[in-house]
């Protein structure tokens, strides 16, 4: 999976990034409009970017820019960041008004006991300026999530979106198996590759 790397400071309201699509669902059916994303790192913070040109139905009690769990009872994208090793790893999840909420997962499903302090590390940012549409960053310090997986050479990783609520549909950049939507197959993960950004 590409991970942008931007040798200069990435600042929302002025990220010229690639966005790479998603426009099959689990089962393999067509997603129109696509849903788009991107990873991209400078020196400081991951930054995860997740937009479609399409409504989202956004968690009831999801305040924009606030840490609300279960989003993914409603449209929501995520990310996934497994430790080099392929037990344990980082989920993210992003609503396109900027709510959000993370794990820490020891092993497949099962959150660690002690979850590091997510609210005092992790931003997020939205824009709503264009109406039937969504635009939304995840910004994680890359200190925070090496030390949480022991990011760099071999972690691996992937995006997946729930959309279209209350009759949800299933999107996955990895191609994962099973017949029922599973994202929790760390070990299916994509290993991330680190490419430079465009230059303009």
């Amino acid at each position: 999976m590409q991970l942008f790397s931007s040798e200069t400071p990435l600042e929302w309201g002025s990220i010229d990034l690639p966005l790479l699509g998603i426009s099959r669902d689990w089962h393999g059916q067509s997603l129109d409009p696509p849903a788009a994303f991107t990873l991209a790192a400078d020196e400081v913070n991951l930054w995860f970017v997740a937009t479609r040109q399409a409504p989202a139905t956004i968690h009831p009690a999801a305040g924009a820019g606030s840490f609300t769990p279960e989003l993914w009872k409603y449209d929501v994208a995520e990310l996934f960041i497994t430790d080099a090793d392929g037990t344990g790893y980082l989920e993210f999840n992003l609503a396109a008004n900027g709510a959000w909420w993370a794990c820490r997962f020891d092993s497949v499903r099962k959150a660690a006991p002690l979850q590091p302090d997510f609210p005092g590390s992790v931003t997020s940012h939205h824009d709503a300026s264009e109406p039937g549409s969504w635009l939304a960053a995840l910004v994680v310090p890359i200190a925070f999530i090496r030390q949480q997986t022991g990011f760099g050479h071999g972690s691996r990783a992937n995006v997946t979106f729930i959309l279209n609520s209350p009759a949800q549909t299933f999107h996955s950049a990895s191609k994962l198996p099973g017949a029922e939507p599973d994202f929790h197959q760390p070990q299916e993960f994509q290993q991330l590759n680190p490419t430079k950004t465009p230059s303009h």
